[in-house]
């Protein structure tokens, strides 16, 4: 294990210096511009989906609206396809003040901020409508986004990722006795792994890019992800049953670093917040439609989708919501906030 984490921060730290060496000085420097007078940046952005994922295609929008609301002070360059890093990777970097902003899982933030688990508790959200409602005007949500500026980052808007559920080689999955023994792979989240051993399940946290792999080889038996990584991703190629089991709707949330974030006008911080609200807003319709067109895709390698009751596994994953509340007094009031939003 030692040596491992050893790994880990070598691994970060040649990450830093390649990007470093890339992008050369300060991204907030650059030439005054027209307006205000504030100076110009150049901010880089980096996430782990590939180039025609529909939060790519909102984050261009993000992008978009960031130079336009800032009368072009502002430029925000994409890094997809893990360019720089899987997401523990660019959420170290985004702290450390190299990198200036990512798109990450909210899972994967657990690991830096454990209010953050909230997001990957299963059936937290009991529809998709329950979900948008509490993300975009949950007093909690605000919060739990501004705990972590202490530790070098915050986060300013959120971008639909979907229902999470299911999907394996060739099985069906109706209840925790047909997950029993099954390897599902799982985001490096403690309360996604306490999710799949309470849903009957094997967890086996892994990085998204080895899923197809190891779902073709036999390492693992499953996952669980919404319908776009079938076909953005390819695993329809090599899982073709997709249960809706719906045990999570885990936002990505856009994270910048308090580095940056600070040496910015209020003009230009104000002109970002804008276009991630935005972008966020549009986004809702880019991913459902993304959705539609990744079911009739998948449909057509050969994947079938499998509407079952899901009461079986909201009944299994019930204690960890009463564990998760007796930890501390903020968890019980962020679950109780969730909750007052469901109509």
């Amino acid at each position: 294990m030692k040596m491992k984490k050893i790994f880990s921060i070598a691994a970060t730290s040649i990450l830093s210096l390649s990007l470093l060496a890339a992008c050369g000085s300060n991204s907030s420097g650059g030439s005054n511009a027209e307006g205000d007078g504030a100076k110009s940046v150049s901010l880089r952005l980096a996430h782990n989906q590939p180039e025609d994922h529909p939060v790519h295609t909102s984050l261009m929008e993000f992008s978009k609206l960031s130079e336009e609301n800032s009368d072009g002070s502002v430029k925000v360059e994409l890094f997809p396809n893990g360019q720089l890093g899987q997401e523990r990777d660019v959420i170290e970097l985004v702290k450390s003040g190299t990198l200036d902003m990512a798109k990450v899982s909210a899972s994967a933030l657990e690991a830096f901020d454990t209010n953050y688990a909230i997001f990957s508790l299963p059936y937290i959200f009991q529809s998709r409508e329950h979900y948008h409602e509490v993300m975009d005007n949950s007093e909690a949500v605000k919060e739990i986004f501004q705990g972590t500026k202490d530790q070098g980052f915050v986060a300013i808007g959120w971008y639909d990722g979907g229902q999470r559920s299911i999907y394996t080689a060739d099985k069906k999955v109706e209840s925790p006795a047909d997950m029993k023994g099954m390897k599902i792979r799982v985001q490096e989240s403690p309360t996604s792994i306490s999710m799949i051993e309470a849903m009957g399940g094997a967890p086996t946290p892994m990085s998204f890019g080895e899923v197809y792999t190891s779902l073709q080889q036999g390492v693992i038996d499953g996952a669980e992800n919404n319908e776009t990584a079938l076909t953005n991703n390819k695993h329809g190629e090599v899982a073709k049953a997709y249960t809706y089991t719906e045990h999570q709707y885990v936002p990505d949330v856009l994270i910048v670093s308090t580095n940056m974030w600070d040496k910015l006008s209020e003009d230009q911080q104000k002109a970002i917040q804008d276009a991630a609200k935005a972008s966020s807003e549009s986004h809702k319709d880019v991913w459902q439609k993304a959705v539609e067109d990744s079911i009739k895709a998948s449909e057509e390698m050969g994947v079938t989708f499998y509407t079952i009751d899901k009461k079986a596994f909201i009944d299994a994953a019930a204690p960890l919501h009463e564990t998760y509340k007796a930890e501390n007094e903020n968890n019980a009031k962020y679950f109780d906030d969730f909750q007052s939003y469901l109509k």
